[in-house]
């Protein structure tokens, strides 16, 4: 009966690795037939490697989480199967994405200007615009997560970044975040300091606030100059292929 159960067990770990190993290969594929393998690969590799940023803070504040599952053009996510305990945790997981992510894309960036590959120059960019992106404090994306330490009342200034980004370059995946953050602007618009959420979950030393407001503005200002230099630096360049 015991060989049986870790039988399924294991079998259960595989199903989940080859879900998430093949949602990989599908958006490789997908993405190499619409801007060239080498290119895809390096995508979906930051992508990974953002993914792993949540995968290992999760891990780290004793959180059960999957492996991530990639969709084409819209992203990848590591699914949490344990709420975190407090806003700290949260901010925690939310945050490990992005500060891996941006590392990922620095090394691309080095090895770029070593190697000359205007290719692996637009990985790295993907990758800085991307974290960046994410750092809207607005849910589902980072950012929301990040801030929340502070107070839930800073996704009221994600909202309008997110719409005018919509208005600018409007695109289904754009639209596809606004509808899934409606419900919690509506949440931040009546959220109260006073109630029992923000005297348990949200109840965050001063300290613990400060810090995680440096390195979120720090990771911001950072991701926004690279973000603008890479694109000048690919302007006029050949095709990531």
């Amino acid at each position: 009966m015991i060989k049986l159960l870790m039988l399924l067990l294991s079998g259960a770990k595989l199903g989940k690795l080859a879900v998430s190993g093949g949602s990989m290969l599908l958006a490789l594929g997908v993405y190499a037939w619409v801007y060239g393998w080498k290119y895809a690969a390096g995508f979906v590799c930051l992508l990974l490697v953002h993914e792993m940023g949540h995968f290992w803070a999760a891990r780290q504040r004793g959180l059960n989480v999957g492996l991530p599952t990639f969709i084409p053009f819209l992203g990848a996510w590591a699914e949490l199967k344990d709420l975190p305990h407090d806003a700290e945790a949260e901010a925690w997981v939310g945050l490990g994405g992005p500060l891996l992510g941006t590392l990922g894309a620095l090394l691309c960036y080095f090895a770029a200007r070593d190697t000359q590959a205007n290719w692996l120059l637009a990985v790295s960019y993907a990758g800085f615009f991307i974290n960046l992106f994410n750092l809207i404090p607005v849910m589902p994306l980072d950012g929301a997560r990040i801030t929340a330490v502070l107070s839930p009342r800073i996704w009221l200034l994600g909202a309008p970044i997110l719409l005018g980004l919509f208005w600018w370059r409007p695109s289904p995946s754009l639209l596809l975040v606004s509808l899934l953050a409606a419900p919690q602007v509506w949440r931040a618009l009546k959220w109260r300091s006073d109630s029992d959420e923000a005297r348990t979950y949200y109840a965050v030393s001063a300290a613990t606030k400060a810090e995680y407001a440096l390195i979120y503005l720090a990771l911001l200002g950072f991701l926004a100059v690279m973000t603008h230099d890479v694109h000048e630096m690919l302007s006029g360049t050949m095709s990531p292929r």
